[in-house]
C-alpha cells in the first residue's frame, strides 16, 4: 500500500505535529488520560514558574524556591531588592507566562534537527532534575518532575529516533498550547492562591507599568503567538525537509551541458 505522504516531506512533518497536538488536547478526555498527562501538566507549571525564577536571576535578583501544588498551580518565590525598578518587577511577572511558549518554540525548532533530538532530551531531563534539587520545595514537584525527567532520559537513552522526535514535538506543542490553558488567568487581574488574594502576572505588570492588565495580556499573547509561529515556520520549511541530493561515487563521470548563449 502506498503511503499517504512521502517520508521526510513537509506533509509528514505537519502530520506529526498535528498528531502531537491531538495527543495533548484529547488525552485528558480519554479513560485514565488525565492521569497519564498529569505529570506533563505539572511540567507546564514548571515552565511557567521557572520562567519567573530565572528571569529574576537574570535581572540580578534572587530565586529562593519553587512550589507546585496538586491542582497544577504554583509559586516561584523570589527576593527582589527594595530599590528595584518597576521594569524589574514587570519583567519578572512577564517571564512566567512567556516561558512555556518560548520553551515550546525552542523544542519545536529542535525537532527539525535530527542531531539535536537526543542531546536536547538529555538536557531537558538534566535541567528538570537540577531544578528539583536546587529550587523545588513541594511534594507534588518532588515526585512528578523526576518522573518526567526519567521518562525523557529513558527516551533519550533507549528510544528510537521516531520516539525522540515525537517527544520533542509533544513537549513543544504542550508548552505552546499551555497559553490556551492559561487564557483565563492571563486576562484576570487578581487570583486567590492558598486562600490569599494576590495580583496575577498581568495584574503585577499593570501595577508596575500602568495600562490595564488586559493590555499586557494581549501583548503576551501576541509575543507568544509570534514565537510559536516562527518556530513552526522554521521547522516546517520545505527547503529544510527536502532530502539532500544523492551523491554519486567518486569514480562516476558526470557531464554537464549548458544552454547555448545568445
Amino acid at each position: 500500500m502506498q503511503a499517504l505522504v512521502t517520508p521526510g516531506s513537509q506533509g509528514e512533518a505537519i502530520g506529526r505535529l498535528v498528531v502531537a497536538g491531538l495527543v495533548v488536547t484529547m488525552l485528558p478526555a480519554l479513560p485514565f488520560g488525565a492521569y497519564l498527562i498529569y505529570p506533563f501538566a505539572i511540567l507546564t507549571t514548571w515552565f511557567h514558574e521557572m520562567g519567573h525564577g530565572l528571569t529574576a536571576l537574570a535581572l540580578g535578583q534572587q530565586f529562593d524556591q519553587l512550589l507546585i501544588f496538586p491542582n497544577g498551580s504554583g509559586v516561584a518565590a523570589s527576593r527582589i531588592e527594595a530599590n528595584a525598578s518597576h521594569f524589574v518587577h514587570a519583567g519578572i511577572a512577564a517571564g512566567g507566562p512567556l516561558a512555556p511558549s518560548a520553551i515550546g518554540a525552542l523544542l519545536i525548532v529542535a525537532s527539525a534537527h535530527p542531531r539535536a533530538w537526543r542531546p536536547v532530551l538529555w538536557l531537558a531531563s538534566a535541567a528538570i532534575l537540577a531544578s528539583v534539587i536546587v529550587w523545588v520545595r513541594s511534594a507534588t514537584g518532588w515526585w512528578a518532575l523526576p518522573l518526567v525527567a526519567a521518562i525523557l532520559g529513558l527516551i533519550a537513552w533507549r528510544g528510537s529516533p521516531a520516539w525522540q522526535r515525537f517527544s520533542l514535538q509533544f513537549l513543544g506543542v504542550l508548552g505552546a498550547m499551555s497559553m490556551l490553558r492559561d487564557w483565563g488567568y492571563l486576562f484576570t487581574e487578581e487570583v486567590v492562591l492558598g486562600g490569599r488574594a494576590m495580583l496575577s502576572d498581568t495584574g503585577a505588570m499593570a501595577a508596575a507599568l500602568g495600562l490595564p492588565h488586559w493590555v499586557w495580556a494581549a501583548v503576551i499573547v501576541l509575543i507568544s503567538a509570534t514565537m510559536v509561529g516562527a518556530a513552526l515556520k522554521y521547522a516546517l520549511a520545505e527547503k529544510r525537509l527536502r532530502p539532500p541530493p544523492r551523491k554519486l561515487p567518486p569514480n562516476v563521470l558526470q557531464f554537464r551541458r549548458d544552454p547555448p548563449r545568445r
